[in-house]
């Protein structure tokens, strides 16, 4: 009688890697999950809704796994063009996504029908986050998740604060559990594929949200046009561009003192993402109801 050898009981692990889309209703904390996951700040965030109008990816690995987080904008009904731009971005990030985290905000009280539309045709795994529930009393957000369950089916429901951290161990793990095994698609150091320009014009943008109040932030984008590596500094002219002429005197402000300011604040958080001492140069420049537009919609890099 021969002896079988006994099988590796110490098997080797598999690496997994995936795209995971992060939608919801705007304001529901996508941007700040995933800059919670990464642990840097890629998405900008503000109180405002519809701050995200891009899909912004962050990469977040591991020594078994590399999951590349696809934060959108917030699930809207479309009224003009940029917006219709910012929805298929969603759905393209739903559609390229291994898995799809749908998160809802705890206390959730208007979830419209068109928010479950597109994940209604989707053959892949959705989960349900439901986020800030170190606001409401844990009844409450367990009867919250128990409503949205009943209204779609989800492969896991995982609560959190994407801000304070809780929950979120729970969440890669049921994350990683639906990634397909695969090496890596990027290097286990890089955190973007987007280029430094792209940052640098969200940082802007979200000083407009934070400063400017009313249509102001919802009627601007910016342009990068140019950024100059110097040896002492980085050298960025940029434009903002606005939907109508009297926009543009309310950026600059009396005396430039609005423009000013704009420009202060946003060297300060660009210099802290880039790492060296930067110039910024700031024009507004006035495109008549460029969002409107498709044309100047796809030229404004919506596309």
């Amino acid at each position: 009688m021969t002896n079988k050898p006994k099988a590796d009981s110490k098997k080797k692990p598999t690496h997994k890697s995936g795209y995971v889309a992060i939608v919801g209703k705007p304001n529901a904390g996508k941007s700040t999950l995933m800059n919670r996951i990464l642990g840097t700040k890629l998405s900008i965030t503000t109180h405002k809704p519809q701050t995200t109008r891009h899909q912004v990816l962050g990469i977040h690995s591991n020594e078994h796994a590399q999951l590349i987080f696809l934060d959108t904008p917030g699930i809207i009904n479309p009224k003009y063009e940029l917006q219709k731009a910012m929805m298929r971005f969603v759905n393209k990030a739903e559609k390229d996504a291994d898995v799809v985290l749908f998160i809802v905000e705890a206390g959730e009280d208007n979830l419209p029908e068109y928010a479950f539309d597109s994940l209604k045709h989707l053959q892949k795994p959705v989960i349900l986050v439901i986020n800030k529930i170190d606001l409401k009393p844990k009844d409450e957000v367990q009867q919250l998740a128990t409503k949205i369950e009943d209204m779609h089916r989800f492969e896991d429901t995982v609560l959190i604060s994407a801000l304070g951290g809780e929950g979120i161990p729970s969440l890669m793990e049921a994350i990683t559990k639906y990634i397909p095994e695969g090496p890596p698609f990027y290097p286990k150091d890089e955190l973007s594929e987007h280029p430094v320009r792209f940052f640098v014009a969200e940082l802007i943008r979200e000083q407009i949200y934070l400063q400017f109040h009313q249509e102001i932030p919802y009627s601007a984008t910016v342009s990068i046009v140019q950024y100059d590596e110097r040896d002492d500094l980085d050298y960025i002219s940029a434009d903002i561009i606005v939907n109508q002429k009297s926009q543009k005197g309310m950026l600059i402000g009396k005396g430039g003192k609005a423009i000013k300011k704009l420009g202060m604040e946003s060297r300060k958080t660009i210099q802290e993402f880039v790492g060296r001492k930067v110039f910024l140069d700031l024009h507004v420049k006035v495109r008549e109801k460029w969002r409107e537009k498709e044309n100047m919609v796809r030229y404004l890099g919506y596309n």
